[in-house]
């Protein structure tokens, strides 16, 4: 059985990705703890004694605002040296590797605001989070253009499944805690996926070489969102507050974290910003499900 390598295989994603991989690979998985190789990337070049197929380098470092500059530096730390040090390792095996797929994000186009943005869109993100992530991406196409190995890109918007983290998973809690808000009738729309849908096509396009936004093709609104969670918590829709409102909110919680809300989080509330996914429908045969229709929160 063909052998793939799965980093941050306890993570979100890569724990669904294994999961799925298993009935055709033996999985194998890269992590800090509970997983085949023990290994923090980020200060470790790892030793291998198998050798792979497929690497499929999930592990990474996300989901906060950093604070401090050693906050910031961690991004680096874990997205970039983390992948440098993967890369290093997989020297030692790289005769075998057909494919490299690597997990980046939306993040690295530097937009806030927009609709629409494709894989042409320049690589604007100034973020830590961003930065680290498009010298990640540039570290990788290298490493597998001077190697001859396939490189697959995979540059994701917010992810839904069961027990997500992140800002989804925030949302759950709060709908769930009655402490969650929606701001004007959460008309702005979010480019999301569901991970199912993600392995699904590597699963089948495991060849395949190119840079590739995924998202499911909807960009459903906050307000969508807001329907789906509540009717599965059995909660009552959160009641909408104005954005003037909401933006004074913001203010305070700049100040007084203990509100978990601030500017920050309303402006990007308010703000559509949405992603193309028109290169994997073509070139992947990319055809996801609807997040708001298909989205589970917990598993049974």
């Amino acid at each position: 059985m063909r052998k793939l390598l799965i980093t941050g295989g306890r993570g979100f994603l890569g724990r669904n990705l294994a999961e799925s991989f298993s009935t055709k690979f033996e999985v194998l998985t890269l992590g800090r703890n509970n997983a085949n190789y023990e290994v923090d990337l980020s200060k470790t070049v790892p030793k291998f004694e198998d050798e792979f197929q497929f690497v499929i380098h999930a592990a990474g470092k996300a989901h906060i605002v950093p604070k401090t500059a050693e906050e910031k530096e961690a991004f680096f730390n874990v997205n970039t040296e983390g992948t440098k040090n993967l890369l290093k390792a997989l020297n030692s095996v790289k005769s075998s590797i057909q494919t490299f797929v690597f997990i980046s994000t939306v993040a690295v186009y530097g937009k806030e605001v927009g609709e629409n943005i494709s894989e042409k869109h320049s690589l604007d993100g100034t973020t830590p989070y961003a930065l680290s992530k498009i010298k990640a991406e540039e570290l990788v196409q290298d490493w597998c253009k001077h190697n001859n190995v396939n490189c697959l890109i995979l540059r994701l918007p917010l992810l839904a499944g069961p027990n997500p983290p992140g800002n989804l998973g925030a949302m759950i809690k709060g709908i769930k805690n009655n402490r969650y808000f929606s701001i004007h009738k959460g008309k702005a729309k979010r480019s999301i996926v569901l991970v199912d849908d993600i392995a699904k096509m590597l699963l089948e396009n495991l060849d395949k070489n190119g840079i590739y936004n995924l998202t499911d093709d909807y960009n459903p609104s906050f307000r969508e969102l807001e329907f789906a969670i509540a009717s599965q918590l059995n909660k009552k829709v959160p009641k909408s507050i104005p954005i003037v409102f909401a933006k004074i909110l913001g203010l305070i919680g700049d100040v007084i974290p203990i509100l978990q809300v601030n500017s920050y989080k309303v402006s990007k509330m308010i703000s559509d910003l949405t992603f193309n996914c028109d290169k994997a429908k073509v070139d992947l045969n990319w055809k996801p499900k609807k997040v708001v229709n298909n989205f589970v929160i917990t598993k049974k």
